[in-house]
């Protein structure tokens, strides 16, 4: 069986270590995500999750502790190409296409032009926009600005999906519409997804296991697996496990919040 694709073992993260105004903001972090597995992190803002999300990512290097992906440092795995990332702003060009902006990272990486031209088609394919290759990211909504970042994020074919907060500035309806289409881009690429959220029926609806944090200094606090069947639809968020479920991440977040060590049940 092949290892965990990310493990985090005794992860500290202080920025400005040893000043006056430093910030402790990880402590003590282990965490191992097997492959094709969908996590997500949540937790009162500012405990950490976008910070531990730029750990795996290699955007900033721990204080102390071991980050590895694939079997191998943060560093090599972002030089690899291991993961694409999508951040809460879709971050597209305006003077590019979107066929042109989902080609962006196979254009620096050196894919020759039949390659560029077949996996632009196919990402466009996958996230249904193939009928706007021509557009400017101007001219689409919010959503679709972000499927194409989606598109783009996976042109490479990478093992690892980092996701922070993708959806967090979009309405109700458009996120949860997404939530759906995430979910069958997930299932057909097999690609392993770390999703940072403030939403708790999203952490719920996507993922295999929610992580969740105290505040800062950021530990986790719980590990909560999410028996939920797959394929998910519109009717999963009407099922009484969902809602106990939900009531099991709001509970955790509490003790988080408040401080306070997890009730152990006896057994």
């Amino acid at each position: 069986m092949p290892g965990p694709v990310v493990i985090l073992e005794n992860v500290d993260m202080i920025f400005g270590e040893g000043a006056s105004d430093q910030v402790h903001a990880l402590k003590e972090i282990d965490l191992r995500i097997e492959q094709n597995e969908f996590i997500s992190l949540i937790g009162p803002s500012g405990c950490g999750k976008s910070t531990l999300l730029r750990v795996v990512a290699d955007l900033v290097q721990p204080t102390s502790g071991v980050a590895a992906i694939n079997g191998k440092s943060a560093r090599q795995a972002r030089l690899d190409q291991d993961y694409g990332i999508v951040f809460q702003a879709a971050t597209l060009y305006d003077w590019r296409t979107v066929a042109r902006n989902v080609q962006l990272p196979l254009e620096l990486m050196q894919f020759s032009r039949s390659e560029k031209e077949s996996r632009t088609q196919a990402m466009l394919e996958l996230v249904e926009l193939t009928d706007f290759a021509g557009h400017y990211p101007w001219q689409l909504s919010g959503g679709m600005q972000q499927r194409v970042a989606i598109a783009r994020a996976l042109s490479f074919e990478p093992s690892i999906l980092l996701m922070d907060e993708p959806f967090g500035a979009l309405d109700e309806m458009t996120r949860e519409r997404l939530n759906l289409e995430l979910l069958n881009i997930w299932r057909k690429t097999d690609t392993t997804v770390l999703f940072v959220t403030h939403s708790i029926t999203e952490a719920v609806f996507l993922s295999t296991r929610v992580i969740v944090m105290s505040a800062r200094p950021g530990r986790i606090t719980a590990d909560i697996a999410i028996d939920l069947p797959q394929p998910r639809n519109a009717e999963t968020r009407s099922n009484v496990r969902f809602f106990e479920l939900e009531t099991t991440v709001r509970e955790a977040l509490r003790v988080s919040e408040a401080g306070e060590e997890p009730e152990r049940k006896p057994g």
